[in-house]
């Protein structure tokens, strides 16, 4: 399913209720990688019930099927009112987006800076965990090992850019300055996690490499939990 398609689907379901479809992160802003991006689209409608969630099955399934995520579907009430309890994901869309129907509504959205810093700090700490259960599950798995690698990286980079936002930066689109800057301010190498960009992009992990890899990548968001809740305790 591409694009096209599912916004002309969206619209078939939602009729006059759909009021905005928006593709937002990286690809919004040019920088996904072919295969292996996902594409996230986020779509704003005057109301939703259970009749219309089930229309919709059938798209989301091709949709995820085609290797995304399902679609965001939210209210304009619940756009408007949700800002302070998902401020990563609303500076992301805020500043990576692309219209693809109808008008987003951005007057009087706006992400506070204390609301960021309490779930950057949240988001880093789920993630250390998750990431160690996952290191864990794959065991000398090479191949699991990888892929939890080329798995976890999208969402890595949303908390990096976060991170910049808190002081007051505007991430750059390019994936690796952002993890230049993070790893430059977190006191850690961000060489693994260029690394693991690299395998995304298709450039294979060599032999005993891969294990160097990921003891860096556990030590560097070890080291990026610490730096945020030295931050926190910091922050007015």
């Amino acid at each position: 399913m591409t694009l096209d398609e599912l916004v002309s689907q969206l619209r078939q379901v939602h009729g006059e209720s759909l009021q905005a479809v928006v593709l937002y992160g990286s690809a919004a802003s040019g920088e996904e990688i072919t295969g292996a991006s996902d594409l996230n689209v986020l779509a704003i409608v005057a109301a939703l019930d259970v009749d219309t969630l089930r229309s919709l099955g059938q798209t989301m399934r091709a949709w995820q099927e085609a290797g995304h995520p399902p679609v965001l579907e939210m209210t304009a009430a619940e756009w408007r009112s949700s800002a302070d309890i998902f401020p990563m994901e609303y500076a992301d869309i805020l500043e990576r987006h692309r219209v693809l129907y109808g008008t987003l509504p951005l007057d009087g959205i706006a992400v506070s800076l204390s609301d960021l810093r309490l779930q950057v700090e949240q988001e880093a700490m789920g993630k250390l965990l998750r990431l160690r259960r996952s290191i864990m599950v794959a065991g000398t798995d090479r191949d699991r090992q990888q892929e939890l690698l080329r798995a976890s990286l999208s969402s890595l980079l949303v908390i990096f850019r976060a991170v910049m936002r808190l002081h007051g930066e505007v991430p750059p689109r390019d994936g690796s300055q952002v993890i230049a800057a993070v790893s430059a301010r977190g006191g850690f190498d961000g060489a693994p996690y260029q690394r693991v960009a690299a395998l995304k992009r298709g450039t294979a992990l060599a032999g005993g490499e891969t294990e160097h890899v990921l003891e860096g990548y556990l030590s560097g968001m070890t080291a990026l939990v610490g730096y945020l809740d030295t931050f926190g305790r910091a922050a007015p």
